[in-house]
């Protein structure tokens, strides 16, 4: 039997990857956005950070204050002082979130199969039986049948802290939900995120214009991440807020996909917003799991065309916890940018995590290594590649 071999002249030498990987003469091309929190707020970690090569500091106002914020900018500056290194700063909108209010802090445990009420009435306690949210229009927008999905802020899914639930029915403003798996409600802070579903209530919040027309204003910002962007009119609406406060006038605004609706219209939000954050936590609720790649393909091939900044999130989560990334992992930051990424965001990673600064060098030397390959095949494409058969 006679079979035809087809031999393709490589543009990687196989015995490269053995190598270890060198600093690039050239600028990283994929940028990182890092999230400062309570494991990445001293000088210190931050110039470890700056050194990695994050190049926007992220400033998430779903939890802590001002004050708290600003003091971890001031290490910021007091870092690029120091390391020469320059960042931008990103302020991150609270937007129509959705949380669980747990005065106590107590840890609450659920069980699977069991029942357990969701109430807008915050004076109740949290506990197993109740969890008390901060949205009375909840009731109104679910029906039986409907998925609710409650987790640590930021959750990386490998926590026992992730909890899905399943509306049985509506009891006035209370939602009776049957619990799908067994969880432990542990942390600081718990966001909730009904499947599919329209929330009413303001893209940019009150508390947010607060905090822009204040924290924002007196720190120049350079970008604001505008949290469940839906429509192109609320990146209209923010861009006309900005515009009253004159010493933002300059500030991008990134509208950030996070659900089915910023989704469905996306095009429209294209066109008006500077740059965009494919939040793939919160679209990976949304959406079925095997369609979370095809919508990033998509999204990112659209922002490409036309010039607007692309930034993904969600990529290295086990190293909120692990000195490594799953291998996994590793290669979903690789596709990110082969797909045409233009930035990393970290969330978790960097906020809560173990190890930002080793988070930040890991994610960087995959980025370079995309590009060196990106370089290489072009090189070769255009020295003509070279086709074979053999017998």
């Amino acid at each position: 039997m006679h079979s035809n071999h087809l031999l393709l002249e490589e543009p990687i030498r196989m015995a490269s990857i053995l190598e270890s990987s060198k600093s690039s003469f050239f600028p990283a091309m994929t940028k990182i956005v890092g999230t400062l929190g309570p494991k990445s707020r001293s000088v210190e970690v931050i110039s470890g950070c700056l050194k990695a090569g994050m190049s926007v500091a992220r400033f998430d106002f779903s939890w802590g204050n001002p004050k708290y914020h600003q003091e971890t900018l001031e290490n910021l500056k007091a870092a690029v002082k120091t390391t020469k290194k320059l960042c931008a700063v990103m302020l991150d909108t609270v937007g129509p979130e959705l949380q669980v209010v747990n005065k106590s802090g107590n840890p609450i445990s659920l069980l699977a199969d069991g029942f357990v009420i969701l109430t807008s009435d915050q004076e109740q306690e949290a506990s197993s039986e109740v969890l008390p949210i901060n949205f009375d229009g909840l009731s109104k927008a679910v029906k039986h049948g409907d998925t609710i999905f409650v987790g640590q802020y930021l959750f990386t899914g490998s926590e026992t802290t992730s909890v899905w639930l399943e509306v049985s029915e509506v009891k006035g403003n209370d939602v009776v939900c049957v619990i799908k798996n067994s969880a432990t409600l542990a942390g600081s802070l718990f966001t909730l995120h009904a499947s599919q579903i329209r929330i009413e209530l303001p893209t940019l919040s009150d508390k947010d214009k607060e905090v822009i027309s204040t924290w924002g204003v007196q720190n120049k910002i350079d970008f604001l991440s505008l949290s469940y962007t839906r429509h192109a009119e609320d990146v209209r609406n923010a861009r006309e807020y900005l515009s009253k406060l004159g010493d933002l006038y300059q500030t991008q605004i990134f509208a950030k996909i996070e659900n089915i609706e910023g989704l469905i219209h996306f095009d429209e939000i294209l066109q008006e917003a500077d740059g965009i954050i494919l939040s793939r936590g919160n679209l990976g609720i949304d959406l079925p799991p095997e369609k979370v790649f095809l919508f990033q393909k998509a999204a990112l091939y659209k922002c490409n065309m036309a010039g607007k900044p692309a930034v993904v999130t969600r990529v290295v989560d086990s190293m909120t916890d692990n000195l490594r990334p799953t291998r996994a992992e590793a290669t979903d930051v690789a596709n990110a940018v082969l797909d045409g990424s233009d930035a990393i965001l970290l969330g978790a990673e960097t906020l809560r995590g173990l190890y930002p600064v080793e988070t930040i060098s890991i994610v960087g030397k995959i980025c370079a290594e995309v590009i060196l390959l990106k370089t290489a095949i072009i090189c070769w494409l255009n020295s003509g590649c070279k086709l074979q058969f053999k017998k």
